[in-house]
């Protein structure tokens, strides 16, 4: 018995093509944009010092903790002003890579 296939359309540049799709592609994860608000662990280590607490106001470059990897002691530094609206790790966590860390909050401006 064969199996009939599922022609659908891709398009390209305006141009459309009948196509069937691999079930890799079809089952792949769609892309979603970052979301600036949140900080995640660029790298597995050891958190070993926390710097803030929330509700602190903290200013674009101040250094909010420090991450332990590969025997370096990496400054995460808040990438804007804002606040702290809530910390996921502790002293001591030992985090793989793209752990949520920091949740913030902009500085809104007047």
């Amino acid at each position: 018995m064969t199996e009939e296939k599922e022609y659908k359309n891709l398009i390209v540049q305006g141009a459309i093509y009948k196509t069937t799709y691999t079930r890799k592609f079809e089952e792949r994860l769609m892309w979603e944009a970052p979301n600036e608000n949140l900080l995640y662990s660029f790298i597995p280590g050891t958190i070993i010092d926390i710097y803030i607490k929330p509700k602190d106001k903290v200013k674009e470059g101040e250094t909010l903790l420090l991450l332990e990897a590969m025997k370096m002691q990496n400054q995460v530094r808040m990438p804007f002003d804002g606040e702290i609206v809530k910390i996921y790790v502790k002293k001591e966590d030992v985090i793989p890579k793209r752990h949520l860390m920091i949740e913030i909050k902009p500085k809104i401006l007047k």
